[in-house]
């Protein structure tokens, strides 16, 4: 029995196609030049949307540093503090008398 051709191209549709099944036409330059910013739109929902993203800020913010310590001492927080052991060692040093 000889096997069925199938075809390596993608199906796609065409221009025709999508403008038959869209209820979300392309906007024309008068769609563009009516159109309003959010902003304006919904000023209570801006603020709100504004106000509420990303993290608070903060008067100190921790600095990233890279540090190498031997094995040992890694070892010996990781063993003790368990999953906290980076806070532990940061509590450390914030407790070491450093001149």
């Amino acid at each position: 029995m000889p096997k069925a051709k199938t075809s390596r191209t993608k199906p796609g549709y065409t221009k025709a196609d999508m403008g038959a099944v869209s209820d979300n036409p392309e906007w024309t330059k008068e769609d563009f030049a009516r159109a309003k910013p959010f902003s304006e739109l919904f000023p209570e929902m801006h603020a709100n949307i504004k106000r509420s993203r990303g993290r608070p800020k903060v008067d100190k913010p921790k600095e990233a540093v890279t540090l190498r310590l031997s094995p040992d001492v890694v070892e010996k927080f990781k063993t003790a503090a368990g999953d906290e052991w980076r806070a532990r060692m940061a509590n450390a040093l914030e407790r070491a008398k450093v001149r």
